[in-house]
């Protein structure tokens, strides 16, 4: 109140015109206009049309720490509905904190118990550096037939949110459903006056579940607190909301870390981490009847490998998110470059365990304790990518929307998950004086769980010839060969093989649709299938998830579920996600998921589709399209 009185003692003058249907200064040109130009049953649609000069704004209808929004009256019998506002504009200007309205504005509102002419009287402040309240009588006759105004009453700007939003006690605005590959900017116009401090800031931030703005209240807010949330996009499109937000509480990362430690720990079961988990039992082995505290120590240096490797994982992952780019668990597998390095990496520690050379630490971790598990708890973290554990996926679509540091939370979680078994044996004595005594049968061990490590060699040049060809096969072969022999005569001679690495290119290949009856997967055929109310099962993949190579085998291939497709003419759509496809990115996206596998089911008639857990089983697939 004590800013509009001090802006009201600067108004140089009071504008003010007689009646007529507009009104003209030299900040701005007003008219009384209307949509139809006739009454239908004594009600017309009329609006207030400004058009300010630039620099000059009016105020919204919640106008901030200064000024009025328009006012409108009209002459009996004539009465009008309250004004619609079009989205504000935020100013802040010498501490004051404004909503205003600036350029061409239409204000709409509706007029009753018209019959062939309506005369009103409208008052408005308009304001730059100055202040000038206007006032203006006027006069419309609707004399029928088309408005050449018509096309000026669009649409509402401001729509109702499809977005869930409640207001903490600490005057956190909680918006479900919206992440930070989203938005980029927001700011909230609270309905009510006297609600929030205007002039200061609302920081934004990413919750699992959505965004959060941290409101400035001045006291208690309305129940429910309404406004108008402006969002604006990474482009700089913005997109106004109307939000009714009751009281509530911010949902706790908590649930979040929980379903990452289950996640890595079920992600121990995986197909990916069991050659490192032969390896580790295998080193293990070797120190039965040692010191509990030595293998404590052996067991704390393979929980750092894994929490160090996780924790680099997780700050690339946010970093690209950061610059705009798609982070999503197992990315790096999309690389050709990458799956040919992680196939030399494998190929080396199943020639160690084979017996070729001995595997030392690198200058830098051979000052680190217990060198050789921190080595191992890298390694596996680098194999167990392409796999993906119950929990896991929505863990790390919530982590890649949060803010840093509870990301990285959830991440840690995640590795402490995947340790846990190796840190439980080592810590739990009676379990740690159970391990073997070394003995001659540790050579053939040793020899064994070489075949786990070479079979994740074949696999991943499988998955190279996929995505770069015979050219890209055969360097993996060639620096295979080098990487043997520089192995067992002069291991630093290894490095050679990196210098294949830039020769390495994704080639454009047909997607293998392994499964009967699949198609390939796009937005466009989707929406085909669902207009013609036929029921669609997608199945997101790639060949570098062991996990969705194992559910196709197991479930989405077998003669029950084959079966079940054909009885219920349900579609089958694959989307092969070995490597980068926008159109893939964008429906892991949609769905909250941070990668493969990801199966939904679109059923006749529903709005969206049903997501199945990450691990099928034949029955669940039958069950869900039965439904």
């Amino acid at each position: 109140m004590r800013a509009l009185l001090a802006l009201l003692l600067l108004l140089p003058h009071f504008a003010f015109a007689a009646a007529s249907n507009a009104f003209t200064s030299p900040r701005d040109t007003v008219r009384l206009i209307s949509e139809t130009n006739a009454a239908q049953n004594g009600e017309v649609r009329l609006a207030l049309e400004f058009s300010l000069q630039p620099g000059w704004h009016i105020y919204w209808q919640n106008p901030g720490d200064a000024g009025f929004p328009p006012r409108l009256t009209a002459s009996p019998p004539v009465s009008v509905s309250p004004i619609t506002f079009p989205p504000p504009e935020y100013l802040l200007q010498g501490g004051v904190g404004a909503y205003v309205l600036s350029g061409h504005v239409v204000l709409p509102f509706t007029a009753t118990g018209v019959g062939g002419s309506v005369l009103a009287t409208a008052s408005w402040l308009v304001c730059s550096d100055t202040c000038v309240p206007e006032r203006a009588k006027f006069s419309l006759s609707l004399t029928g037939g088309a408005s050449a105004e018509q096309a000026l009453f669009s649409p509402p700007s401001i729509v109702s949110s499809p977005f869930p939003a409640i207001l903490a006690p600490d005057g956190t605005l909680a918006v479900t459903g919206l992440g930070a590959g989203q938005v980029a900017s927001a700011r909230f116009f609270p309905i009510a006056q006297g609600v929030l401090g205007n002039a200061e800031l609302q920081p934004l931030s990413f919750t699992a579940t959505g965004l959060t703005l941290r409101l400035p209240l001045t006291g208690p807010a309305p129940v429910p607190l309404t406004g108008v949330l402006e969002l604006t996009d990474h482009s700089g499109a913005m997109q106004a909301l109307a939000i009714s937000a009751p009281p509530g509480a911010v949902p706790s990362h908590l649930p979040y870390w929980l379903l990452a430690l289950a996640g890595g720990l079920i992600l121990n079961l995986m197909p990916c981490v069991f050659p490192i988990l032969a390896m580790k039992a295998f080193a293990f082995a070797r120190l039965g009847g040692a010191a509990h505290g030595h293998i404590r120590r052996e067991a704390l240096g393979y929980a750092a490998g894994v929490l160090t490797s996780m924790l680099a994982l997780a700050a690339l992952l946010l970093a690209l998110r950061a610059a705009g780019g798609a982070a999503f668990w197992g990315f790096q597998f999309q690389s050709p470059v990458f799956v040919a390095l992680a196939a030399w990496i494998i190929l080396a520690a199943g020639l160690n365990l084979a017996g070729l050379f001995h595997l030392s630490a690198p200058g830098l971790i051979r000052h680190i304790p217990a060198q050789h598990s921190f080595l191992t708890g890298l390694l596996a973290v680098l194999v167990a990518t392409p796999c993906t554990a119950p929990f896991m996926g929505t863990a790390i679509a919530a982590a890649l929307a949060l803010p840093v540091l509870p990301a990285l939370g959830i991440f840690a979680a995640l590795g402490l998950g995947l340790a846990l078994p190796i840190l439980i044996i080592a810590f739990i004595p009676q379990l740690a004086a159970r391990l073997p005594r070394p003995g001659a049968w540790m050579l053939w061990l040793q020899r064994a769980l070489a075949l786990p490590m070479l079979a994740t060699f074949a696999w991943l040049a499988w998955v190279l010839f996929r995505q770069s060809g015979g050219v890209g096969l055969s360097l993996l072969l060639l620096g295979a060969a080098m990487l043997a022999v520089a192995l067992r005569l002069k291991p630093p001679a290894a490095l050679a093989a990196l210098a294949l690495l830039p020769f390495l290119h994704a080639a454009p290949a047909a997607q293998a649709l392994t499964l009967p009856g699949a198609q390939p997967y796009s937005a466009t055929r989707l929406a085909a299938l669902r207009a013609a109310n036929q029921p669609v099962f997608v199945d997101l993949t790639a060949a570098w998830c062991v996990t969705c190579l194992i559910n196709e085998t197991t479930s989405l291939a077998t003669p029950g579920v084959q079966r079940a497709l054909a009885a219920h003419h349900a579609a089958l759509l694959v989307g092969d996600w070995t490597d980068r496809d926008p159109a893939i990115t964008a429906l892991l996206a949609a769905n909250h998921r941070a990668g493969v596998p990801l199966y939904l089911y679109y059923a006749p008639g529903a709005q969206g589709p049903q997501i199945l857990p990450q691990i099928l089983s034949p029955g669940l697939v039958i069950a869900t399209l039965s439904r």
